[in-house]
């Protein structure tokens, strides 16, 4: 199948897809039929647990849920649906998503408390253990894992030990992390994960999913604020239907997502597009730091799927202009989302290899028109 892209998307998702797992949507689906629900829902259920549970042997303690809608959809079922009426959240938050992740709880009038940092910087591990020793009376905690307002990457694996030790449930926002990078739910004792189709997995927009703890998902019966985003009944009719949906499944969506899933299998898994992203990220900084361009966030702290840049110091820098051109270049870039900064973003995950940043690198060099003023 030819791809008719006109250009790469270089955005934190939706994002470039191979055409092979476009071309598997030309196909219908019957969303009752044992092709479907046996031979691509309940496949995937699986083998998203294996990609998030490295030791087999833990791997019967986990199971996927997935969900219709964006990642928010699935982020807002699992809050809705994981922290009872008399429960407690600790948001930890250092950007739009963490944002969104309060808004959610306070939409759903779930008891909320905050530990906020700076979009450039991230809630120390010091801060939370003082927060959940302070108070006591929390008893989940949600983090987003890659913040992409700046693409910081926040340090879940030093969170691991506070939370574990003070026995608190942790809810885990991946949206943008899974797929691209090594994440052990059972080492790191995470009992919900959420992350969507098209982002590191590189399938296309449609659905979410909640991989999630069977022993605390067990005890979120009933307590849903949603019908349609009740995670726990969307797990118990996939798991007595086999990979029956409650309500009607996008199909063609989640076809893709089985296609993507095997070319992440044909890459080398996880470990093999985690090099590759941290190629097409490392080319990018280098290449922009050429250019005159300074990252946002600092080397240590940034992730490999999408980097901020502070706008050109000159009155005749419009992102507008800059974007447009290179978007006519073949290259879609993002504008910045952090509150008090001027800045653009660039993705360097999908379907996107080191000589596509090369090629972006010499196209931003060639629209640098602000240079000439």
């Amino acid at each position: 199948m030819k791809d008719l892209n006109p250009y790469l998307l270089l955005t934190p998702g939706p994002l470039s897809t191979t055409p092979s797992v476009k071309e598997t949507m030309l196909r219908d689906w019957c969303t009752w039929d044992e092709d479907y629900n046996l031979g691509v829902v309940q496949p995937i259920r699986q083998q998203l647990v294996e990609l998030a549970v490295q030791d087999a042997q833990n791997q019967a303690d986990y199971t996927a849920v997935l969900m219709q809608g964006s990642g928010t959809f699935s982020v807002e079922s699992c809050i809705g649906s994981a922290v009872p009426a008399a429960g407690k959240l600790l948001v930890l938050k250092n950007g739009a998503y963490g944002d969104r992740i309060q808004q959610i709880a306070q939409y759903l009038n779930i008891e909320t408390l905050v530990l906020s940092a700076e979009e450039t910087d991230y809630p120390s591990p010091a801060a939370l253990d003082d927060m959940l020793t302070t108070h006591p009376s929390i008893t989940h905690v949600a983090c987003v894992h890659c913040e992409t307002t700046t693409g910081i990457l926040n340090p879940i694996e030093e969170y691991a030990p506070i939370i574990r030790e003070a026995g608190k449930t942790w809810i885990v926002d991946a949206m943008s992390s899974f797929g691209g990078t090594t994440i052990d739910m059972a080492e790191l004792g995470i009992h919900f994960l959420i992350s969507s189709a098209n982002k590191c997995i590189q399938g296309v927009p449609g659905f979410g999913f909640v991989i999630a703890n069977k022993n605390l998902l067990s005890q979120c019966e009933g307590q849903a604020r949603s019908l349609s985003l009740d995670m726990f009944d969307q797990w118990q009719t996939m798991e007595k239907g086999q990979g029956k949906w409650r309500f009607t499944s996008p199909t063609h969506v989640v076809r893709a997502f089985q296609k993507a899933l095997e070319e992440l299998k044909q890459e080398g898994g996880i470990a093999k597009r985690s090099e590759r992203y941290l190629e097409n990220h490392r080319r990018l900084i280098q290449g922009m730091g050429n250019l005159g361009f300074t990252p946002v966030i600092e080397k240590a702290k940034q992730s490999p799927f999408i980097s901020t840049f502070l706008t050109p110091e000159s009155e005749a820098f419009n992102f507008l202009e800059f974007y447009t051109r290179l978007k006519n270049e073949g290259f879609v870039i993002y504008p910045g989302k952090v509150s008090d900064i001027s800045c653009f973003r660039i993705g360097h995950i999908g379907e996107v290899y080191p000589l596509d940043i090369d090629r972006l690198l010499i196209a931003i060099e060639k629209h640098m028109y602000w240079k000439e003023f």
